[in-house]
C-alpha cells in the first residue's frame, strides 16, 4: 500500500507564471519517485495558467478556509505526510492537521524566507542597510513559529540556512536544504542553442504580482536602462511577466526600446532570442527562477547581489572581478553605472559572453542536479517518520508553539466559521 502525501497549496501551481510553480512541480515529482500517492488541495481559485495535475496522476481537492469541512476531508484521507506550501498555509491548516492526523509528518516548504524579503523591502524604503531590527519583523516571527511547529522545513537557499541557524539559532535538525531540482543540461541541448551572433536585445522576466519584480522593472526604467540605451541605441529591453497591471503597462515606451511584453507562453523561446538577461533585484529572498531560466537557455546575466544570493554560493557580493565571480554566468553588481557597463560588455564582447554562458551550464550541473539531492531528502523523510516521537520531543519550543497555536488559532478560526454561517 502506498504512503499518502497531502500538499496544501497557497495557490495552484503555475509553472509558466512563477518559479514557485516550477518548484512545486519539482517537489511533486520527488515525492512521486518516493512512491507517494499525492493529493493537492488549495483554497485558492484556479486560473488559465494553472497546471493540470491530473497529468501527473495527482488528485486535486478544493478546500475552504476556516471551515470544519477540512477536518472531515483530512480525517478521511489520513495522510502519512502533509506538506504546507508556505508558512501562511501552515498557520491556517496546521492546527487542524495536528488534531485530525497527529501522527502525520508535517513538512513546511518555505519557498523563500518571507521575513528576510520583508526586512529588505523595509530597509530599501528607508534607504538604509538591513539591520537586526528589520529582520525581527512580524513576518519573520510568524514564519519562524511555523518552522518550529513543523517537523521539517525545506529551505531553498544556503544563505537562508545560515541566517536561520546563526541569527535565530534554529536547530539544524528542523531544516533541510533543498534547492531547485533540475535535470542536467546535456551537450546536445547546449549545441542547439542560438549563438551570440543569432541573438539580440535584453530581457528581464518575472511575475508582476511579486513586488520585487515590479520594483526591479521600475529601477531598470529609471536608473539603468537610460545608461545602457545611449551606448546601444538599436538594442531593446523586453520585459516579460504574468499578471501585468496598468502600472506596469504604462512603463512601455517604444521610442526608448523599453517594451512591456507581458506573459510569455514559452520562457525558453523568449530567453533564447535574447542576448543578455538583466536582474537588478533590490529586495527579495530565495533563489531566482529567472536566473535559472537564463542559464538553461544559455543567456548570460547581469544581476544584483540579492538576485545572485544562494545561486552560485551563499555569500555572493558586489565584486565583479573576484575569483568567485569568475564562476558566475555573468556579472554581479549593485551599482547602477557598473551594472550598465557590464550589460554593455556582455552584449558587445562575444568572447566574454561565451565564457559566461559556459559558467551557467557548469553552475546548473554542479549545484542543481536533482540526482544530488533526491536520495538525501527521501532518507530524511523516512528517518523522521520512523522515529517521529523522539524528533518531536527534542523540539520543545515547537511543542510549546503548537500548544499555544491550538488554543489561539483554533478558536479564532472557529469564531470566523461561526461568523460566516
Amino acid at each position: 500500500m502506498k504512503n499518502k502525501l497531502l500538499i496544501i497549496g497557497f495557490v495552484w501551481p503555475e509553472p509558466k507564471s512563477s518559479a514557485a510553480g516550477s518548484r512545486m512541480l519539482q517537489l511533486i515529482e520527488q515525492f512521486l519517485n518516493q512512491d507517494f500517492e499525492i493529493t493537492f488541495a488549495s483554497a485558492a481559485k484556479t486560473s488559465d495558467n494553472t497546471y493540470d495535475l491530473s497529468l501527473l496522476d495527482v488528485r486535486t481537492q478544493s478546500i475552504l478556509l476556516n471551515d470544519a469541512s477540512f477536518d472531515d476531508f483530512i480525517s478521511q484521507l489520513q495522510p502519512d505526510v502533509v506538506l504546507f506550501d508556505r508558512f501562511m498555509v501552515e498557520e491556517q491548516y496546521g492546527w487542524r492537521v495536528a488534531e485530525q492526523c497527529p501522527n502525520a509528518l508535517r513538512v513546511l516548504d518555505t519557498e523563500d524566507f518571507h521575513g528576510l524579503r520583508k526586512a529588505r523591502e523595509h530597509a530599501l524604503k528607508e534607504g538604509v542597510e538591513v539591520t537586526v531590527e528589520h529582520l525581527q519583523n512580524d513576518t519573520t516571527k510568524r514564519e519562524i513559529a511555523s518552522i518550529y511547529r513543523c517537523d521539517l522545513s525545506l529551505i531553498i537557499s544556503e544563505a537562508e540556512i545560515d541566517i536561520l541557524t546563526q541569527q535565530f539559532k534554529i536547530d539544524e535538525r528542523l531544516l533541510h536544504y533543498l534547492p531547485f531540482l533540475l535535470e542536467p543540461i546535456e551537450e546536445e541541448r547546449i549545441n542547439n542553442l542560438p549563438t551570440f551572433e543569432e541573438r539580440q536585445h535584453f530581457i528581464t522576466i518575472g511575475n508582476f504580482l511579486h513586488p520585487p519584480n515590479y520594483d526591479a522593472v521600475l529601477y531598470l526604467k529609471q536608473s539603468i536602462w537610460p545608461l545602457i540605451r545611449p551606448q546601444l541605441p538599436n538594442a531593446e529591453l523586453h520585459i516579460y511577466g504574468a499578471y501585468e497591471s496598468q502600472k506596469v503597462t504604462q512603463l512601455h515606451k517604444e521610442k526608448d526600446g523599453f517594451l512591456i511584453k507581458g506573459f510569455a507562453e514559452c520562457v525558453s523561446d523568449v530567453m533564447q532570442q535574447a542576448k543578455v538577461c538583466l536582474a537588478p533585484l533590490r529586495f527579495g529572498a530565495g533563489l531566482k527562477g529567472k536566473l535559472i531560466d537564463a542559464m538553461q537557455n544559455g543567456t548570460p546575466s547581469v544581476m544584483s547581489s540579492i538576485a545572485a544570493e544562494g545561486m552560485f554560493d551563499n555569500r555572493c557580493k558586489d565584486e565583479c572581478h573576484t575569483e568567485r565571480s569568475r564562476s558566475v554566468n555573468g556579472f554581479i553588481t549593485d551599482d547602477p553605472e557598473a551594472f550598465a557597463q557590464k550589460a554593455v560588455e556582455l552584449y558587445t564582447k562575444a568572447e566574454v559572453w561565451k565564457d559566461k554562458q559556459q559558467n551557467g551550464f557548469k553552475v546548473l550541473n554542479h549545484r542543481f542536479d536533482k540526482s544530488n539531492f533526491k536520495d538525501e531528502i527521501a532518507q530524511k523523510i523516512e528517518e523522521l517518520r520512523t522515529d517521529l516521537k523522539t524528533h518531536r520531543q527534542k523540539n520543545f519550543i515547537g511543542n510549546i508553539l503548537q500548544h499555544q497555536t491550538l488554543q489561539s488559532t483554533k478558536y479564532l478560526s472557529k469564531w470566523i466559521a461561526e461568523k460566516n454561517r
